[in-house]
Order: structure tokens, then C-alpha cells, then sequence
């Protein structure tokens, strides 16, 4: 069954890439940890609900898993497999230490939503003379799921977790998603690391290694513990949270500079840090493939809007009530919507939103990188930095450790890209069905669900 859960994290992310354009940046499923804290059961406590409204919610979610294919129950040889596999993770990992990237010693920390369950992706950083030395690691899903697995059939059936108001339907087994992969702290764990050396002036690439490691983590931070951190000198894990913020808001800038499509302009500091870098390592993964290596992978291709779509969008903007689009963008509508959005009142932020994502194409995984991510203004772009719950990070995984391609890879990107729109419209109707029998998403989503007794429920509702 799905694990119910209170995960502020929707389909995106995450600070992750597509969150820089898509209603899942600026909607329930972003609410910051202040949020969320206010919303735990040691705050306001879960919603309550009576026995028949959880049956209703039940049913609705058994009529949209129907309507969109999606499995809320792993097969046994599935479990069974991952059981076996992950019987000792210890004694696996000291097999292994002397094949891999030994980084148990190099201060490593994650930064994630309060109530995440899956910790994929983790930070090191350092400053040197003449460079930044910034360390992504990943959670290596591959050291137990390959296409010889039941496992990986299972990820190919189901392309994605699927994120519900208080209710999560994995991609992987959770042995696999909640625990053996998942960059907990003070825990040994498998990992894919992308070493990026940085230029100092402009941020380039000067270096590039991507190879299996062994970390462990040092702390597991939430985005609220991550900005009191930066806030205090005296705080463990002070100093690498200033240096990475601060190279994570010049590599913000410096996107918008070039053009980079930002929905999002108040994001805070700690939700800076991990989208920033995982694009960073992201965009260092994919070029390698591409240009080093020669290899296709799963690609993340995003569409331009015709020049007719763009004018529609600017004039709808600017008719808007004290908005006004500087005059020196409107040549590049992505710099142009940019400026508006850190001028306009707060008040008409989610309409100029809502102007974009009207016109922009839905993007798409592609074993082509043709065409380049638009809304990002990447030539060449894809993902990598979620394996745990995306099956494009999955396969990418695979690919940079084979140097080989799945020979379906066209038939995976469909995939991918189908599953995707389907568990997004999945999460939307189970939303509207929340709203309908009066239940609000985010409290559901940042508090969960407590059934009770039919008089204690209707008090809350």
C-alpha cells in the first residue's frame, strides 16, 4: 500500500529543475518549513476525519490509481528481491569500499522539506584559491536495482513516485526508498557523486568527475534549520552553509542573466542552495554524456512558446493593475516576465504565473537533447539528482555507470514523460475531490490525516 505520510513535497522538489516554471514552485506543495513546522502534530495536529470521510478518500484514490495505472501495491517477487538484497547493507559496503570513492570523512549534510522520508541527494563543499570544489552526491538506486531486477520493471511500470496529500505511492519499495538508500545521517551509504570544479570568475565548469562513492552524511537539515544555520556563526555546519548559499546566489544570478525563466523570485536561501546546485549537477551530468562521452540519455526537453503565445502572455501581464513590464525586456519574454515578477505587487505574482504556464509546452524526456530546455535556457539538460522517485534519473544513473544505453530507451523517455502528466493529473483531481468534501490540501498534505469519531471530526470541519 502507500505510506501515508505529511511530506510538504509535491511532484517537484524540488529546487529541483523543472520547479523553476511549473505551479508546483509556487503552490501547496512548496510551503517552506515555517509552514510546515506551524502544521506537525506537535503544532495543530493532524486533520481529523471520521471514519466515513476516510473511506470516501479511500475510494476516490482507487477510482484516480484505476483511471491513471497507477500500482499502490508492489508485487511480492518485488519486495521479496529488495528484502533480499538489502540484508546487510554494512557488510555490502565494506565488500565494496576499496571499488569506490572513499568520502566518509568529508563533511556532507542534507538539506530537506520537515516531513521528507526520502533523503536523495547530499552537499560538500569547499573554497580553494583559484576554485569552488562543490560535491553532489546522489543515492546510488543502482547498486541494487538494474534491469536484471524485478525491481526495475517495477520502476518502469510506475516512472515516478506519486505524491498525494497525505499519501505517497513509491517508485521503489520503501526498504529501498525510506532507509537503504536514502542519505540518512551518521549512516554509511552508496552513492553517485558529481565533483564539480569551479571557476572562481564565472562559475564555469573546470572540471568535471562523476564516479561511486561511499559517504556519511553529517546532519540531515530542514530548509527552516538550514536558514537558521546560515543566520548563526556560532551553528554546526555555519560556514559550508554560507559558502554554498553564497555561490548558489551567484549561480541564481547569473542564470537570470542569461535568460533563465525564474516564477519563483522570493524563494528563500536554503531553497536557493539545493536547486541551484542540484541544476548544477544536473547540467554537468547531462553535458558529459553529451559531449565527453558521445552517449544518448534521458534528456529533460522544454518547448518554446511561438512568438504569438509570448505576446499574449506580456499583454495579459501588463494589463494587470499596477504591473508594469520594464520596457527594456520585452525583446526576451523570459527577462522580461523576470523583472516584472520582483516589481509587481504581491497580489498579482500568481496571476503573471499563471499568464506564463498557460502558454508553456509541457516538457519532455527525449533521448535528444535537440531543441535545449527553454524555460531554463539550457542547450542541453537532463535529471539526475533523484533517482528514488524518477525514472529519468534512474535510467541516467545506469547510463553513466555502463557507458551503455538501454536498448527501449525512446519507448522509457515516453514513458517517463506519460507518467509524469498522469500522476500530476492525478494529484490535481485528488486535490479538487480534498476541497470538495471541505478538507483543505496543505493541511492534509503538511499535517496528515487522524480518523476519529464522528462527533470529534465535525468539530473540525
Amino acid at each position: 500500500m502507500g505510506t501515508r505520510v505529511r511530506d510538504s513535497r509535491t511532484v517537484d522538489r524540488d529546487a529541483h529543475p523543472d520547479t523553476t516554471f511549473t505551479l508546483s514552485s509556487v503552490g501547496p506543495g512548496m510551503s517552506n518549513d515555517a509552514q510546515a513546522e506551524a502544521g506537525t502534530a506537535e503544532g495543530q495536529g493532524p486533520v481529523e476525519i471520521s471514519d466515513d470521510l476516510a473511506r470516501h478518500l479511500e475510494n476516490k484514490r482507487e477510482e484516480l490509481f484505476e483511471k491513471f495505472e497507477i500500482r499502490d501495491e508492489f508485487p511480492a517477487e518485488v519486495l521479496e528481491e529488495a528484502k533480499e538484497l538489502t540484508g546487510d547493507v554494512q557488510a555490502d559496503i565494506d565488500d565494496e569500499i576499496d571499488e569506490r570513492t572513499d568520502l566518509r570523512d568529508l563533511t556532507t549534510w542534507t538539506t530537506d522539506p520537515i516531513d521528507a522520508q526520502d533523503f536523495d541527494d547530499a552537499l560538500s563543499i569547499e573554497e580553494r584559491d583559484d576554485e569552488y570544489v562543490l560535491w553532489v552526491h546522489i543515492a546510488d538506486v543502482t547498486h541494487y536495482v538494474n534491469p536484471e531486477t524485478a525491481m526495475w520493471d517495477e520502476a518502469v511500470e510506475r516512472s515516478n513516485t506519486v505524491y498525494l496529500p497525505g499519501y505517497t505511492i513509491h517508485m521503489l519499495p520503501p526498504i529501498l526508498a525510506e532507509s537503504v538508500c536514502s542519505l540518512v545521517p551518521d549512516e554509511e551509504r552508496f552513492a553517485h557523486t558529481v565533483e564539480m570544479h569551479l571557476d572562481k570568475e564565472h562559475l564555469g565548469y573546470e572540471n568535471i568527475e562523476i564516479y561511486k562513492s561511499v559517504i556519511e552524511s553529517d546532519e540531515r537539515l530542514t530548509y527552516s534549520q538550514a536558514e537558521n544555520r546560515l543566520d548563526d556563526p556560532d551553528a554546526p555546519l555555519h560556514e559550508e552553509n554560507k559558502l554554498v548559499h553564497e555561490l548558489a546566489d551567484r549561480m541564481h544570478e547569473q542564470r537570470k542573466e542569461d535568460g533563465s525563466l525564474v516564477l519563483n523570485p522570493s524563494r528563500d536561501r536554503a531553497h536557493t542552495i539545493i536547486e541551484e546546485c542540484m541544476l548544477k549537477a544536473n547540467k554537468a551530468v547531462t553535458h558529459t554524456l553529451m559531449w565527453e562521452r558521445g552517449v544518448e540519455a534521458m534528456y529533460r526537453v522544454h518547448p518554446q512558446p511561438s512568438p504569438d503565445e509570448w505576446s499574449e502572455a506580456l499583454r495579459e501581464i501588463q494589463d494587470l493593475d499596477g504591473v508594469s513590464i520594464p520596457g527594456d525586456s520585452w525583446d526576451d519574454p523570459r527577462k522580461a516576465v523576470n523583472a516584472t515578477l520582483e516589481e509587481a505587487p504581491g497580489r498579482q505574482l500568481d496571476k503573471i504565473q499563471w499568464a506564463v504556464m498557460k502558454v508553456m509546452p509541457r516538457a519532455k524526456y527525449m533521448n535528444d537533447p535537440f531543441g535545449g530546455h527553454h524555460a531554463l535556457n539550457f542547450e542541453i539538460y537532463g535529471h539526475f539528482t533523484s533517482p528514488i522517485r524518477r525514472l529519468s534519473d534512474l535510467i541516467n544513473h545506469w547510463i553513466v555507470y555502463q557507458n551503455d544505453v538501454p536498448e527501449n530507451l525512446i519507448e522509457l523517455c515516453d514513458r517517463a514523460s506519460d507518467k509524469q502528466k498522469d500522476a500530476e493529473q492525478c494529484e490535481r483531481e485528488y486535490k479538487q475531490f480534498l476541497q470538495e468534501v471541505g478538507l483543505d490540501p496543505m493541511a492534509v498534505n503538511n499535517r496528515g490525516i487522524e480518523v476519529v469519531d464522528e462527533s470529534e471530526a465535525e468539530k473540525t470541519l
